[in-house]
Parts: C-alpha cells; sequence; structure tokens
C-alpha cells in the first residue's frame, strides 16, 4: 500500500510536463536492465506531443502519486478496459506506488483489463493476475522492442 504520506488524484493539465518527464527518466533508469540504449532511445526519445498526451490523460481516467510535492507515479486507463500508462519515479520503486495506482485504475472500469506490459513490468503484472495473451515486437524507428499484450479477467 502507499505510505500514508502518499496520495493519489486526479489527473490535471499542470501535470503533463511533469509526467513526461517521469516517463523518460524511468524508462531510461528502470527499464535499462531490460533493454538497449538503443531501444530505450526508441522508446522515450525525451520528446512528447504534450498536447496529445494531455488530450490523452483527459480522455482516459488518469490519476497521479504525489508524495510531498514530487509526482512519484502516474497511470491511465480508457472505457475499454486498456490500462495504457503505469510509471513509478525510479526512486520510489518497491514501494507501493504501482500497486496502489492499479488498484485504483482497475476499480474505475468493469470487466476485463488489458495492457502491453513491458519486459520489466511484466512481472508485477503477473502477481497481479494477469496473463499473457501474447508476446510481440513493436516497431519504433525501425527498432524492435518486445513487450506482451496481458489480460486480466474479472
Amino acid at each position: 500500500m502507499v505510505q500514508s504520506d502518499m496520495w493519489i488524484r486526479e489527473y490535471q493539465g499542470p501535470d503533463c510536463k511533469v509526467l513526461a518527464k517521469l516517463f523518460y527518466d524511468t524508462v531510461h533508469r528502470v527499464n535499462a536492465r531490460d533493454y538497449t540504449e538503443e531501444q530505450l532511445d526508441v522508446w522515450a526519445t525525451g520528446w512528447v506531443d504534450l498536447e496529445e498526451w494531455d488530450r490523452s490523460f483527459r480522455e482516459h481516467y488518469s490519476i497521479v502519486t504525489v508524495e510531498g510535492d514530487v509526482v512519484v507515479g502516474f497511470g491511465d486507463i480508457d472505457r475499454t478496459g486498456y490500462l495504457d500508462r503505469l510509471y513509478v519515479h525510479v526512486d520510489y520503486q518497491g514501494r507501493g506506488v504501482a500497486t496502489a495506482i492499479c488498484n485504483r485504475l482497475e476499480q474505475e472500469i468493469p470487466g476485463n483489463i488489458v495492457t502491453h506490459a513491458s519486459v520489466t513490468a511484466r512481472p508485477f503484472f503477473e502477481k497481479r493476475g494477469y496473463r499473457v495473451v501474447k508476446e510481440q515486437q513493436v516497431e519504433r524507428q525501425g527498432i524492435l522492442l518486445t513487450n506482451y499484450v496481458m489480460e486480466k479477467d474479472r
């Protein structure tokens, strides 16, 4: 569970730039054990379309976890049950942040939940009862990234 000094709130527009940086930092520092530098660079280039991200966050149920004034994690899910993004600050890994975000996201949507989990995230989702539907290769700028389509039946 999230520690008592952390709290979860709904996404707000001014969060977008902070979430984009957290995304970049998390991919490049946490996922580095499972992906090459070349793969990390095409996955998280350091540039995201902030207008597109903001629109996406507003269309989805999107939440942010905060400790003090630091955003330590975020996640979002759409109306169909697709859990799109789930990222936790590198310094807050293993502290229940992702679990708390997932708990909240999964409660918002009836029916099955689907996500495309990275190699790094696969064990986390398996512990939550998700099963691998298929392994896939996603192409970004000519570079292939392995991830897993995973589903949680409810």
